[in-house]
């Protein structure tokens, strides 16, 4: 762990796994109490300091870092994908660093101007914005390092500290990364804690952090917030998503196939953001199961450090058994299996991409998230019918309209209940663009000007004239 500055150990440590072969990767330490403490107040103390840098300053730190990821970037991109099993190639390990460099840099040249509200004879009222103090961050296993970067940079740029604690499942590459960042940062303004999911309720909690920005499922963020009421944290929480996305019957099966297919199964379909249930028009249905079928023939799935693997398997054995039981469901249901369908002999969690066609609203498989490489193709009639379908669940982070008639295109997207809808395309994020979910998949938003605001607070002076 790094706190203060300084590398930290600990009594207890718990065994990562390399889910492509389940063979432990390395050992992460397991904070205690009194570790969280003492992060958290490192981070206090830095604050006091690193609230009054100015904005120039703060862009400098946030371009070191860039510097730092970039010229480590193949060692943290291996370390990702041996506990992760994203395979290296692709939009896999590789590419989630160069995600982290992008992001940075960006990040690093956004501003918060002073806003002048009124100059008169009368008065001068001026709109700053201040840091809110330590940041707890807390993070998923799907994306490590991207998603400890959306919550890191911003607000470190911003002037805040940040505790942060990764996933257990996938600790080593944040804890790698953030060893490395401190040598572009002042001690104690970026500190990580590594422990299971009791240090996150205590770190949630804690009375000295300000803000806590979380990522991960609906049930969790729900105790987070619960847990943050008592201090009145700031609250940032991107939580979980079942993505439709309704096919209209002028679309070009052919066409939107590869669309589709990396729209759903990016990371092998562990992507908060990915099409989770496709609603196809009866006219089309049949060429669109087939283009989705052809297309994987060419898609290999192996061990991420392998030449050549483009999908890897299911992070953990927890996200591996909800995906058989989902699936068996399905078949339980009457639902035709197009391809896949039956965990993959051999070791490591893989799971073989599997298209589920003739289900309906009301199978598990449609209703929950599956988290995986399935998915569950639907067909309807009236467009109507698919878009109440769409939004009939408590889930609204993304969502897809796909067609050539453009005025159609937007009519619908007006409709669907989500924070972003994509039209002829799927989890196109970019750091300008500003990213969240409404209903119970969050609250608040990451990215673009908005998403650097989230780690602020508003003052106001108001000067006689």
């Amino acid at each position: 762990m790094t706190i203060a500055g300084a590398p930290v150990g600990a009594e207890q440590f718990a065994e990562v796994l390399n889910p492509s072969t389940g063979e432990v990767v390395g050992l992460a330490p397991q904070a205690t109490d009194a570790q969280l403490d003492q992060a958290v107040a490192a981070a206090a103390e830095a604050f006091a300091s690193w609230r009054l840098v100015d904005d120039a300053t703060r862009s400098q730190a946030c371009n070191a870092m860039v510097g730092v990821l970039s010229e480590h970037a193949g060692e943290l991109a291996e370390l990702l994908s041996r506990e992760q099993g994203k395979p290296m190639q692709g939009i896999g390990a590789e590419f989630e660093l160069q995600g982290c460099i992008g992001w940075t840099g960006y990040t690093a040249a956004q501003t918060l101007p002073v806003k002048v509200l009124e100059d008169s004879d009368e008065r001068r009222v001026e709109l700053h914005r201040e840091p809110v103090g330590v940041v707890g961050s807390i993070t998923p296993w799907n994306w490590p390092l991207m998603i400890a970067i959306w919550h890191i940079v911003p607000a470190i740029r911003t002037g805040n500290t940040v505790v942060i604690k990764p996933s257990p499942f996938t600790p080593l590459s944040t804890l790698r990364m953030v060893a490395l960042l401190n040598t572009a940062l002042p001690p104690g303004v970026l500190n990580v804690v590594s422990g299971g999911d009791a240090l996150g309720a205590r770190l949630s909690q804690h009375p000295d952090i300000a803000k806590i920005v979380f990522t991960g499922s609906i049930p969790t963020g729900k105790k987070v917030m619960a847990s943050a009421a008592d201090t009145l944290k700031t609250l940032t929480l991107e939580l979980g998503g079942n993505d439709p996305a309704i096919i209209l019957p002028d679309a070009d099966p052919e066409q939107i196939a590869e669309g589709l297919y990396w729209g759903a199964l990016i990371n092998s379909g562990q992507t908060c953001g990915a099409i989770k249930r496709l609603y196809v028009h009866d006219d089309i249905y049949d060429r669109v199961c087939d283009a989705l079928v052809a297309f994987n023939e060419h898609i290999p799935m192996g061990d991420g450090l392998a030449e050549g693997s483009l999908l890897g398997p299911l992070q953990n054995e927890r996200q591996y058994q909800k995906v058989i039981e989902l699936v068996e469901d399905a078949k339980a249901h009457g639902a035709r299996i197009l391809c896949g369908g039956e965990a993959a002999d051999g070791p490591g969690y893989f799971y073989p991409v599997t298209f589920v066609a003739d289900i309906e609203d009301g199978t598990r498989l449609v209703d929950e998230e599956q988290f995986g490489p399935v998915l569950p193709i639907i067909r309807y009639t009236d467009v109507n019918d698919a878009v109440a379908s769409a939004n009939g669940t408590e889930f609204g982070l993304d969502a897809s309209v796909w067609g050539q008639d453009a005025e159609q295109t937007a009519a619908i997207a007006s409709q669907l209940e989500a924070g972003t809808v994509f039209i002829n395309k799927h989890a196109d994020i970019a750091p300008h663009v500003p990213f969240g979910g409404i209903k119970c998949s969050g609250i608040g938003v990451e990215f673009g000007e908005e998403g650097l605001e989230a780690y602020t607070r508003i003052k106001i002076i108001n000067a006689a004239a």
